[in-house]
């Protein structure tokens, strides 16, 4: 009889999903020495090598993959495990894994905080990534809810629209545009544009709108950060298109400005999103209706 603990199989599987000892290590916050002992116990345990290494490379073998297989479901009964006792603590407890994309991370947090306020007994995980990295935790099914701009379509999920997410064109507030008033779009092929790295949802709205309009642009820095693009504006590097809820501040205190360009801002909104026929918790549910009949109220409160 095999005398496996679910630590192993919590361990091996974050190592397997990797590949990768110090990702794992860094994911469950542990030490690296503490994996590697973990998943020698369990090959111990059962006999047999789960890992082979291949320059600095790790690999399941026969028996990793079998076992890989059988742990993902013992972590997903897990889950349904916890999710059911959540429930049965009613909506005043329990915890909220939620990853968002990085523009998001604007407004996620204050909208996390007011809901927190409601419910003192929520506790709450979030990531913040860009948008290729929150798709694959759905599709890994490690979250419970995500927050984006465009949803998948190749993916099983439920998506439900909360609020809107106008993209815009920024500028310094000495650039030559800032004078004028309803842009034609074509001007802008003459402009150098400050990029977020490909994969980016805000990146793809952008690519998309100037190839309906056959404008091919000029593409300076690219950077995965909104953060970084807001900065090079500033400087007077180029321009930047982005969510207008990511500039907010710089655009009160008048360190960027918006430019008046036909066709902008587009319209695009922020969805809740999450795999379909996921067991939500309580929690999670509660979240989700929060975001859909409050995020956009509360939001506009906050800029007052």
């Amino acid at each position: 009889m095999l005398h496996l603990t679910l630590r192993q199989l919590k361990v091996f599987e974050s190592v397997a999903r990797h590949l990768s000892y110090s990702r794992a290590a860094d994911e469950l916050h542990l030490t690296q020495p503490a994996v590697s002992m973990q998943i020698k116990q369990l090959e111990d345990n059962i006999s047999l090598p789960l890992f082979e290494q291949l320059g600095k490379r790790i690999y399941l073998t026969e028996a990793g993959r079998e076992l890989y297989q059988y742990s993902r479901l013992i972590s997903q009964q897990l889950t349904d495990m916890e999710v059911a006792l959540d429930e049965l603590k009613g909506m005043e407890r329990g915890k909220l894994n939620i990853s968002v994309v990085t523009t998001a991370n604007y407004f996620a947090p204050h909208l996390l905080a007011k809901f927190c306020q409601r419910y003192s007994g929520v506790t709450v995980s979030l990531t913040v990534s860009n948008r290729e990295t929150v798709l694959k935790q759905l599709s890994d099914n490690l979250i419970d809810l995500a927050i984006m701009g465009q949803p998948p379509e190749n993916l099983d999920i439920d998506s439900e629209s909360f609020m809107a997410n106008p993209l815009v064109v920024i500028a310094p507030p000495d650039h030559p545009l800032c004078q004028e008033h309803n842009i034609p779009v074509q001007r802008l092929a003459k402009e150098i544009f400050l990029v977020r790295e490909s994969g980016s949802g805000t990146r793809s709205a952008m690519e998309r709108f100037f190839a309906e309009h056959q404008i091919k642009i000029n593409k300076g820095m690219e950077t995965d950060t909104t953060e970084a693009i807001k900065q090079a504006v500033q400087a007077g590097m180029g321009l930047g298109i982005m969510s207008q809820h990511t500039a907010e501040l710089e655009l009160e205190t008048k360190g960027l400005k918006v430019l008046d360009v036909q066709g902008f801002p587009i319209i695009r909104f922020w969805h809740v999103v999450n795999r379909k026929n996921k067991r939500l918790s309580g929690v999670a549910k509660t979240f989700r209706e929060f975001l859909l009949k409050e995020a956009a109220k509360l939001m506009l409160e906050s800029k007052k």
